[in-house]
Order: C-alpha cells, then sequence, then structure tokens
C-alpha cells in the first residue's frame, strides 16, 4: 500500500520523475503475488490504481541502489536488517519515524483493519515527502 501512497503523492505534487519508488518483502510468503486484494481495494477506495505489482524479496543489493529504506514496524526492521547486514548510510527508517506519531503501523493482514493501515501510510507518506522535499529531491 505504502508504494502505491508514495507514487499517488509524488505524481500529484509533479515529481514522479525525481523519484524511484518500489517496494520488497522481507519475507518469503507472499514473494510473486499481486497486491493483496483487500488493500487493492482500499486503494481503489481512494482513487488510487495498484496494477501490476509482484512482490519481490529485498536484495542487499537493494542498499546501494535506494536513498531510503522504509519500513512499516520494527519487525520489518529486524528482517531488513538480516538481509542488509548493516546500515553504515543510516538508510533504514520506519515509516511513522516522518510524523509527530513515530510508532509502528500494524499489519492489516493480521488486523483486517485496512482503513487504519491505510490512514497511519498516509500520514507517512506525507511525512516522508515533505522531508524529502525539504533535502530538494536529491533522491533515488
Amino acid at each position: 500500500m505504502a508504494e502505491y501512497i508514495f507514487k499517488d503523492l509524488v505524481k500529484k505534487e509533479g515529481l514522479s520523475d525525481q523519484f524511484q519508488i518500489a517496494s520488497a518483502a522481507t519475507s518469503m510468503e507472499e514473494i510473486g503475488n499481486p497486491v493483496y486484494p483487500p488493500a487493492k481495494r482500499k486503494l481503489a477506495e481512494h482513487g488510487i490504481r495498484a496494477e501490476g505489482h509482484h512482490a519481490r524479496r529485498m536484495e542487499r543489493r537493494d542498499y546501494e541502489e535506494y536513498d531510503y529504506l522504509i519500513a512499516m514496524e520494527q519487525f520489518n526492521i529486524r528482517n531488513m536488517m538480516r538481509i542488509l547486514e548493516s546500515d553504515p548510510e543510516q538508510k533504514v527508517y520506519r515509516l511513522l519515524d516522518f510524523t509527530d506519531r513515530p510508532g509502528d503501523i500494524d499489519d492489516p493482514w493480521y488486523t483486517d483493519d485496512f482503513e487504519t493501515a491505510y490512514r497511519e501510510i498516509l500520514c507517512g507518506c506525507q511525512g516522508l515527502l515533505e522531508c524529502l522535499k525539504k533535502k530538494g529531491f536529491a533522491v533515488h
């Protein structure tokens, strides 16, 4: 959901050409699957299309490819660090760290609360975008 919400925000700002936005799983369960249908429906309710996506697993080389590696919660960060082994450039963050309410976003796969997840992800994505805009869009 975060990939598509962030892409939507960036597009609305006319900044799509300044960003490379992608998502990756930290586990193997969903590899190859499209966006989870309830998540896709929630995005559609907000006018966001999530087409053509198939889950892939994060790889160590993603660290060199991207300036920010964003997790939804601490468990994701733990898994990311297993893959990355270290974070010398301080690229790993939780999405809500870019808001005035840092913390974890509960996985709606388990909670079935896609509306709360959507609102929290939107808030985090808005905070992340504001942070990046202040830094002058030097991002990938």
